[in-house]
This record gives structure tokens, sequence and C-alpha cells, in this order.
């Protein structure tokens, strides 16, 4: 496969506090990665250099072999759907204006194409047509949720970046969108890197996993590698807990 992400001797500090040192992974295209580890490993901050969020103090990173030091950050964030905790929606707008924010900077003129693939989204996240008037204080929790999926993939973006996603709302909504996200993922083969600090969530969406711990690799491979061979204490000891569950 060809490489999707390319992360190259990557160091980052914040302050005094070294985050990452001396990192490098190659991500290959339409693999679901889910990344995962102790709190301030560094899993965040890995994710928000793929749009430019953050910037490494050292190394590069290459998106489909480019450096992104080297490209138009608006122009890169455009093409790559982004979602958090809580979706972060704006207040202001409908649900169709939300998801049609960065189709319509893209398609300008293009407004029916906008308004397909706002139709084509709310459908694939499991939402009815009649939401899209709604604001987001009408919505509940995981119909938010469901929007900001929605928005993040409405462009069509090769690369989809997911910090958390499912971590604002309860555990029978979040099982829904588990399976609703592995569907969407099966159908489209885009390149997911999903933080979770939740190894069950972590193994059961990931076509591979990331450990992390202190800035470091721990172990890279499949749910099946995790979990019949561990690499180190610290991984065993993580992925005890998915049997204990």
């Amino acid at each position: 496969m060809a490489a999707a992400i390319e992360y190259k001797n990557i160091s980052k500090s914040y302050g005094s506090n070294v985050v990452l040192k001396d990192f490098s992974l190659t991500l290959e295209k339409g693999e679901f990665i889910t990344i995962i580890g102790s709190s301030g490993c560094g899993k965040t901050t890995i994710l928000k250099m793929v749009n430019g969020l953050i910037s490494p103090d050292s190394g590069d990173i290459l998106i489909n072999g480019r450096s992104i030091r080297n490209q138009d950050l608006i122009r890169l964030r455009r093409g790559i759907g982004y979602a958090i905790q809580g979706s972060v929606l704006f207040p202001h707008m409908t649900v169709e204006q939300n998801i049609s924010y960065v189709p319509n900077l893209i398609n300008k003129k293009e407004k029916q194409k906008t308004r397909t693939a706002v139709s084509k989204w709310l459908q694939t996240v499991g939402l009815d047509e009649e939401l899209k008037e709604r604001y987001p204080s009408e919505l509940s929790g995981g119909q938010q949720q469901r929007v900001g999926i929605a928005r993040a993939l409405a462009a069509s973006p090769e690369i989809l970046l997911m910090d958390e996603p499912f971590g604002a709302v309860d555990e029978i909504t979040r099982g829904q969108l588990q399976i609703e996200l592995r569907q969407i993922y099966e159908e489209t083969r885009i390149t997911i890197l999903f933080v979770t600090h939740d190894i069950s969530e972590a193994l059961k969406l990931g076509t591979r996993v990331l450990v992390m711990d202190q800035g470091k690799i721990l172990q890279y491979g499949s749910p099946e590698e995790l979990l019949c061979n561990p690499s180190t204490p610290f991984v065993k000891q993580l992925v005890h807990k998915t049997r204990r569950t």
C-alpha cells in the first residue's frame, strides 16, 4: 500500500515538557488507525500535526508523499476531515449549513452538488432529512455528534482525523456511533486516525492500533497482534483490561 501519512523524526516540546522525540511512523492509505496511550503521551499532538494545527519543533510530516511545509494549510485542512469530542458545531448555523460549510467553499456556485452531499451524509450517519433546518441546540448529544461526523466527511476527504469523538455521549449512543463509523469506513475506505482512551474501542474499531507512552511507540499492529503478542508489559496490562470486561 502507498503511504497516506509519514512522520519523519518528529520532535515536539511544550516548554520543558518533551512530548515527542525523534518520532517516526508511516501510516498506509485505507487503514483505520486507532491511537491509545497514557495521558500526555503525545497522541493528540501527532493527530493535530497532520492538518497543521500543531507544528513540530523539528522533523517533517508528509501527506501523500508531500511535505505539509510546502502546502497551503487552509487548502490542506479543507481536504482533511476533523471531528472532535462534542462535535463543536457552529451554534448559529442549521444542520444543513454546518454540514455544507466546507463543500460550499470547494464547490462555490455548484449548489446542487453541495445539497446532494448534505443529503448523502445525513443518511449515512443515520439522521432524518427533516433535521436539516434545526440548530445544534435543538439536537440531542448523539445527533450533534452525528452532524459533526457528517460535516467532517461532507467534502469527501481522503483522511479523517477524530479526537475522542464519542467521549461526551452515553454508552448506548457510543456503541451505535461506533457501529456506524465502522460501516462508513467499510464503504469508503478512507484513512482514519482515531484517538481514544478506551482500549476496547481501539481494538473494536481499528484495523491497526498504535499504542504510545511518553511520546514513544510501544506497539503498532493489528488488534489480533496486540491481544496475542503484546510487545511490552504496558501493552499487556492495557489489553488485559478488555479480557476482564
